[in-house]
């Protein structure tokens, strides 16, 4: 058998790994959720003691492998080096405003530079993986794993949709976003948690409840007010970071690579 006859099938074997395994991790992902607000395990928020933490974490885990063992080789290594340092963002940033009043959460910069950057399952494993290793000291952001996960598929489409390109519509692919989010998030802060854990996200809740909402309604409102703020601004931030970058720089990823690929750029 000829060369020429070999190449087509690896290439076919390696295409189809990067569609099945990413569609893998988020059926697990998607599971791991859907057990957490189904079933209301408040042991949940106890940490890794409690067997709801545990495989709330394993099955957030085992989706984030999937996902990046199908996209990873496909990243270049430039692609591959922002994901830590995306990590690193959320838990910094998060860690920070957390302990501050404001109604905000800046957890998820670093997810949406990577979404940008590489592509929406690098963003969606990154989205998880941050929640995965913030939760080894701050037990309370596990169960909101699949929300970052969201967050981070939904950069990388907007960075496939030529966000990047026109900077101005980041915030509204930020804000659309943080809807999304909003709506993922308040089930889990009702029913895992019975509210909020931040101080001034916390203090929203009080008041929709002082005026007469349930629990839920009281969180789903002040996730709808904090989320798309909260995203709009991730995402500007995250598109003002990467126009910062030299151009030989951006173009060593894939999404920029794609974008200055199409005719008129």
């Amino acid at each position: 058998m000829s060369t020429s006859l070999t190449l087509p099938s690896n290439a076919g074997s390696t295409s189809l790994r990067s569609r099945i395994l990413p569609l893998l991790g988020a059926a697990v992902i998607a599971a791991t959720y859907l057990m957490l607000v189904l079933l209301q395990p408040v042991e949940a928020a106890a940490g890794l003691s409690s067997w709801p933490a545990v495989t709330a974490f394993a099955g957030y885990l085992a989706g984030a492998i999937l996902l990046l063992v199908g996209v990873l080789p496909q990243l270049p290594p430039s692609a591959v080096a922002i994901i830590p340092v995306g990590l690193a963002l959320n838990i910094v940033l998060g860690q920070f405003v957390g302990s501050t009043l404001v109604p905000l959460y800046l957890d998820s910069i670093g997810t949406v530079l990577v979404g940008l950057l590489a592509g929406r399952s690098a963003g969606a494993a990154t989205g998880v993986l941050g929640s995965l290793v913030w939760s080894l000291f701050n037990p309370t952001v596990l169960p909101f794993a699949a929300g970052a996960a969201a967050i981070g598929y939904l950069a990388g489409t907007a960075g496939r949709l030529g966000v990047l390109r026109r900077v101005y519509w980041a915030p509204v692919a930020g804000f659309l976003t943080g809807v999304v989010a909003a709506v993922l998030s308040a089930p889990v802060a009702a029913f895992v948690y019975g509210g909020t854990s931040g101080a001034a996200t916390g203090a929203l809740v009080a008041m929709f409840r002082a005026m007469g909402d349930g629990l839920l309604a009281s969180i789903t409102k002040q996730a709808l007010i904090s989320d798309p703020a909260d995203k709009a601004l991730a995402f500007l931030v995250a598109a003002l970071l990467v126009a910062a970058l030299p151009r030989r720089i951006r173009l060593q990823f894939p999404q920029v690579q794609r974008q200055a690929s199409r005719p008129g750029e």
